[in-house]
């Protein structure tokens, strides 16, 4: 849970369609220093570059694209299109339009390949309530707690002694750079502070060097992790779908 081009393709593309940002920028968001094309487009037949994928969105009638980012048995926010699901668990995240759905996938570390799946006679699919960022921000606040509680009770710092340090390091303000500058602050917070969660999560869930932990201390460490993983990940998507109200 790092790195989101369906969280950038979200916020910027809904920016610029509402006229918040320049083409141009949102563009250069979006793709970064990788090459994208985007497949499945109404009207074409092969896949199109980035910046022409934009264009079109517009002249479909788009307005806004929300991130879902969709895990075994929650899939809430994916419409019911064909061959969208497994991708869209695959890819770990999607872009939800309400003309199309766009799911990225990275080929390597320079290419971004982008699938888009039409929503024309899909019964459409309610939008996820929008979680308050204060609420979220809370909701992290105490994940962190208990997940630290937990994991101390569990003695990871023995088989992952960054753990602990990276957690007690949490209390420093951060903040998310690449998103749109009139992005709320708070948005910005917080989704900087998933981000450092989510680092904390990869070392946590990893076995380090010569540490035994057996099958039921990583099913116990999997357990007391479950929360945090959930807070993180509702986090971010509302860090990336707030708009200005």
């Amino acid at each position: 849970m790092h790195d989101f081009p369906g969280g950038r393709f979200a916020v910027w593309t809904t920016a610029w369609l509402n006229g918040r940002t320049s083409y141009d920028e949102a563009l250069d968001a979006v793709a970064g220093d990788r090459a994208h094309s985007v497949s499945g487009l109404p009207g074409t037949h092969e896949p199109v570059p980035l910046g022409w994928a934009l264009t079109a969105l517009r002249g479909l009638g788009e307005r806004r694209f929300r991130l879902v980012l969709p895990v075994p048995g929650d899939v809430r926010g994916l419409p019911r299109v064909p061959g969208l699901g497994p991708l869209a668990l695959e890819s770990g995240q999607a872009a939800v339009g309400e003309r199309l759905v766009l799911v990225p996938e990275p080929l390597g570390p320079e290419v971004v390949q982008w699938t888009a799946f039409s929503l024309d006679g899909v019964p459409p699919v309610a939008p996820l309530p929008e979680d308050n960022l204060r609420a979220v921000s809370g909701a992290l606040d105490l994940a962190v707690g208990d997940t630290a509680r937990a994991l101390a009770g569990l003695d990871v710092a023995r088989w992952n002694p960054e753990v602990p340090t990276l957690l007690a390091g949490l209390a420093r303000t951060t903040a998310a750079p690449g998103l749109p500058a009139d992005h709320d602050p708070l948005a910005l917070s917080v989704l900087g502070r998933a981000q450092r969660l989510a680092k904390v999560l990869d070392l946590a869930m990893a076995d380090a060097p010569g540490a035994a932990v057996n099958h039921a201390q990583a099913a116990a460490r999997d357990n007391a992790l479950r929360p945090l993983s959930q807070a993180v990940r509702e986090a971010t998507v509302a860090a990336f779908n707030w708009i200005p109200r």
